[in-house]
């Protein structure tokens, strides 16, 4: 009796153990043409024309957008961001962050479905899958066993692969030419050249692209990405999403065109599951609301195709809220909701910070200098008859023209700055997006102090020069403290 009890505990075991292991069944989506397939199209032109153009863009001489990691600057076109400006960075994210939030709140997974990099590339990708292999059936006929592997079906697929690894390449030489002048590191693959690093991100990149766009797919959405996790907590019964109309599909079943369905007892669903074979992830949304549903309104063209030839008004499917299904309001109607508390908290915070924002990159003084006392060189009296302070200063100009830098000390009686070798600091040149560290001393009579610590500034004063100098002039005050030994 044991032994019978453990093998039917043995077998139940590998029952749950089988049932808690999905094997990928491939997704072969459909073509569809419609509104909300245009628009996706329009997307994913606009996002590779500016990720693949951006990097050649040149302002003032140089790449107008480059995150040089080496240097530890970012340019921005005009702007230029050193590690001090970690603000901004901050900004940004907080602001990318709340615009998530808001258009998630507004209608649900938006970027997931026209604008995030993976739905984008996974889009090119079948694109030219399309091109090649042909629509779903045509592909699925060719991966089938009943079309062994030949000479023809090699060339098809060689041909499709050469092609995803080519836009795969081009992606992480993109990619790695943000980081290092594009023109640059062109020339050093054309010279056999490349770093190791730059090889290795570059290619890195390349295979990433290569493997998430072309195999793992919908696998991304579902099981990697966290967005499809928590959406749910961001949505409410005012959230426009892709749903099905159950009150009219339900009963759903397959009919004749010139049959009544009314007649018949069916809804008007005709059960023919394009919206399933359209859906890039492969779920039905005739079962509600799935967190693997990214929101790109495939289904919803697929459906009014559907529905305009069967002579069945369009909306089956569609972009709409929760309390208009269940009050049967028009998407007129239910727009008057979109405004509600939890928006409008999103819309004014991300304002309050995007005000903030300008206004600070606006004002925002290009010179900055910062004072450190060389812990090495504490306070020594020098010439028998004056006090001697050592400090490292870095003065840094994020402007795309030069600066003449006056520097000057105050705070006691009679300072004097020196530079390493001893004579007066004169007028400064700091060169555009660059910055100067250089020693200074400062000294002052013995008789002028008292023993102690004593405040000082150093006040820094810059004139921009050039051709796109501006005529503002650039102040800065630092403070610091001088000792004076006992």
């Amino acid at each position: 009796m044991t032994s019978d009890f453990l093998e039917k505990e043995e077998g139940s075991q590998n029952t749950v153990e089988l049932s808690l292991y999905e094997v990928r069944r491939k997704i072969y989506p459909r073509s569809v043409s419609g509104v909300f397939a245009k628009w996706r199209i329009v997307l994913v032109l606009f996002t590779q024309i500016l990720f693949y153009g951006l990097p050649w863009v040149q302002w003032n001489d140089r790449q107008a957008v480059l995150f040089d990691l080496i240097s530890r600057k970012f340019y921005i076109f005009g702007l230029v961001l050193w590690p001090q400006d970690i603000i901004y960075l901050t900004l940004l994210l907080i602001l990318s962050a709340l615009a998530l939030f808001l258009f998630t709140a507004v209608a649900g997974r938006l970027f997931c479905g026209y604008a995030c990099p993976q739905t984008v590339y996974t889009e090119l990708f079948m694109w030219i899958e399309r091109k090649i292999e042909g629509d779903r059936f045509a592909r699925i006929r060719l991966d089938g066993e009943e079309w062994p592997w030949s000479f023809r079906k090699w060339r098809i697929k060689l041909t499709k692969h050469s092609l995803w690894v080519l836009v795969a390449l081009w992606t992480g030489f993109t990619f790695v030419g943000y980081f290092t002048p594009i023109k640059v590191f062109a020339a050093e693959i054309i010279g056999l050249t490349l770093g190791p690093w730059q090889a290795f991100w570059w290619l890195f990149y390349a295979f990433a692209t290569w493997g998430n766009a072309g195999f793992m797919r919908e696998q991304v959405c579902k099981y990697m990405c966290p967005y499809a996790r928590f959406q749910s907590v961001m949505v409410d019964k005012d959230t426009f999403l892709v749903t099905y109309d159950k009150t009219r599909g339900e009963p759903r079943g397959s009919r004749s065109k010139s049959a009544d369905y009314k007649q018949l007892g069916l809804g008007e669903c005709v059960d023919c599951s394009i919206c399933v074979q359209v859906c890039p992830t492969g779920i039905d949304i005739r079962d509600g609301l799935q967190y693997m549903c990214i929101g790109c309104g495939a289904c919803i063209d697929a459906c009014d195709q559907v529905m305009e030839k069967v002579g069945y008004p369009k909306g089956l499917v569609r972009y709409t809220s929760e309390r208009a299904m269940l009050e049967h309001m028009d998407n007129k109607k239910a727009r008057h909701y979109i405004f509600r508390p939890r928006v409008m908290v999103y819309i004014g915070i991300m304002s309050v910070l995007m005000i903030a924002f300008v206004t600070s990159v606006f004002l925002r003084n290009p010179l900055r200098v910062d004072v450190m006392r060389d812990r090495g060189a504490l306070a020594r009296e020098v010439e028998g008859i004056k006090i001697e302070n050592v400090y490292r200063l870095q003065i840094m100009n994020s402007s795309e023209s030069a600066m003449r830098v006056q520097l000057t000390a105050t705070g006691l009686p009679g300072m004097h700055i020196l530079n390493s070798q001893g004579k007066e600091v004169g007028e400064l040149v700091v060169n555009p997006s660059s910055n100067l560290l250089m020693p200074v001393k400062v000294r002052v009579l013995i008789e002028d102090v008292k023993p102690g610590t004593h405040p000082i500034n150093f006040d820094i004063q810059a004139k921009e020069e050039g051709p796109n100098a501006s005529d503002a002039l650039r102040v800065r005050d630092e403070k610091s403290s001088f000792i004076v030994p006992r």
